[in-house]
């Protein structure tokens, strides 16, 4: 007898998005097992969804592409943006309204925001990094804390900076920060002085926090590299060179033992064997690139967001009664 044919994930289509989606943030999971989905996009609007995809609300302000956009920890109540507009914003999730706006000289390409929102991070086409206490908010980025670049041996980022993560827990003072020149960087917050420089053998593509079972780790995607380093202590605890160069990656966060990932190479989200790097599942529906990849925290799911200006969710268990798959 053979073995039945697998059944393949069936995705929800998240409409509303009128240009391509280039980053997805989940919540921290609640105490009631629900969470949040917060979506960039070049229209200008990110846009917040509940845990099954739903809309919950469009944030209006920018009137350039948002490239980031993060949430704070515990109930997300904040939600802070990056744009083309040269400013970054601080938004109430509750409400939709705009606390705060940090207009900076140039475009904003990532933001980092606190587990308390206190503070927001930011970089991006200045080439500089910005430490904005909310607690005492100026609107001009001048008056923002400047991280101190270590000159003495060139390792600064003479490239814009395309991401900022930042640590939370036990890591709350570590920020990993990464840019085109192929310069990772780690810095204590305390000294706001960089600890750590970790150089790319292939031009940079993207850098996500992933948080799991396994820890805290930022992902990292260069060239048709995919990797995986502890937040922490900046190990590589694993690397993979794929056939398909990956726009974004992130593990399962609860078993660990698949990760997700997307390419602009094509128009598929693929998940891929932890240990080995072994190609699992191709899943099909997008009709662009595919710019960026998440697990839900509870590992249930699967989200990316695409060139076709939609998000897609992909169910880990296809035929498992889970959200809206029901």
């Amino acid at each position: 007898m053979t073995d039945p044919v697998p059944r393949k994930s069936v995705p929800l289509t998240c409409h509303g998005h009128t240009r391509p989606v280039v980053h997805l943030e989940y919540s921290e999971r609640q105490d009631d097992g629900t969470f949040l989905l917060l979506s960039s996009c070049k229209d200008g609007s990110p846009m917040l969804r509940d845990w099954v995809g739903d809309w919950v609300g469009t944030f209006l302000g920018h009137k350039g592409a948002v490239w980031s956009a993060k949430l704070n920890g515990g109930d997300a109540a904040r939600a802070v943006t990056g744009s083309a507009d040269f400013s970054a914003k601080v938004w109430d999730t509750y409400t939709g309204e705009c606390l705060h706006t940090f207009t900076h000289g140039h475009i904003v390409r990532s933001v980092a925001v606190d587990s308390d929102a206190t503070n927001v991070i930011t970089g991006g086409n200045e080439k500089k990094l910005r430490l904005f206490d909310l607690q005492k908010p100026s609107t001009n980025a001048d008056d923002a804390q400047l991280f101190r670049a270590r000159f003495d041996n060139n390792a600064t980022h003479e490239g814009l900076i395309r991401s900022v993560v930042l640590g939370r827990g036990s890591s709350q003072n570590i920020l990993v920060t990464a840019s085109e020149d192929k310069l990772i960087q780690w810095w204590d917050l305390r000294t706001m002085e960089p600890v750590h420089d970790m150089i790319l053998d292939e031009p940079f593509v993207s850098m996500e926090r992933c948080v799991g079972a396994f820890g805290e780790y930022v992902t990292v995607t260069a060239g048709h590299d995919a990797m995986f380093i502890d937040l922490a202590t900046h190990e590589v605890v694993k690397r993979h060179t794929l056939d398909v160069p990956p726009s974004s990656i992130y593990l399962h966060p609860t078993t660990a033992h698949t990760f997700v990932a997307g390419s602009t190479a094509d128009e598929w989200v693929r998940i891929y064997e932890y240990e080995s790097g072994k190609e699992l599942d191709l899943n099909k529906g997008h009709h662009g690139p595919v710019h960026c990849v998440s697990y839900t925290p509870d590992g249930e799911a699967a989200a990316s967001g695409s060139e076709d200006g939609t998000i897609r969710l992909w169910q880990t268990t296809p035929g498992k009664k889970y959200g809206l798959w029901s």
